[in-house]
């Protein structure tokens, strides 16, 4: 299950980055674990001071709306 969970995240994901990318930034994803995705915010976003508000109105709320098993999504460094 967990696998399907993954790549539903990292399909998800995928969808959002043109979104990201247009406004200079990019999104990776690192992994997921116990429910929490954990992703890299890069270019723009790493030094912007609304990446908090990309990171969770943005990028968690699309993925706990597609995967009901998700409960947070982290930024790491």
């Amino acid at each position: 299950m967990l696998n399907s969970i993954e790549e539903k995240a990292k399909e998800i994901i995928e969808k959002l980055r043109p979104y990201i990318q247009r406004d200079g930034g990019d999104v990776e994803f690192v992994n997921v674990e116990d429910g929490v995705v954990k992703v890299r915010l890069l270019g723009a976003c790493g030094s912007c001071p609304s990446s908090t508000i990309t990171l969770k109105a943005g990028i968690e709320r699309a993925l706990k709306e597609e995967i009901p098993e998700i409960k947070e999504v982290e930024q790491i460094l």
